[in-house]
């Protein structure tokens, strides 16, 4: 009786931990988006990213950011365990890119402006 009520105690502790885990995990996912703004004349159609300047990733932002349109972008989850600080950048209709600028993704309600 009393092992049973160990085991039951310890299922519990376990669930405990585990369902508080599930709502770490998905107030951090909510942690990892932004805005992007484009303040320039001519629409974006890349957001690339970066850790370290050399091999570049991008966000699906869909059809591009027309001009002075804001769009909110989240993270991908798998990208949970990278660094905070990273490297971005815009592509532009024209071919031109702006240059890369270093941003802390773990701040909360961060802006970026092109």
């Amino acid at each position: 009786m009393k092992f049973h009520r160990l085991r039951t105690g310890m299922l519990a502790i376990a669930f405990g931990i585990a369902a508080n885990g599930m709502t770490v995990t998905a107030a951090h996912a909510d942690e990892f988006s932004f805005t992007a703004t484009n303040s320039t004349n001519t629409a974006i159609t890349q957001l690339l990213v970066s850790e370290d300047k050399a091999e570049w990733g991008y966000f699906d932002i869909g059809s591009g950011i027309k001009p002075g349109a804001t769009v909110d972008i989240a993270w991908d989850q798998s990208t949970n365990g990278d660094n905070c600080t990273q490297w971005v950048k815009a592509a532009y209709a024209d071919g031109s890119e702006s240059e890369p600028t270093k941003f802390d993704f773990c701040e909360s309600g961060l802006e970026l402006e092109f």
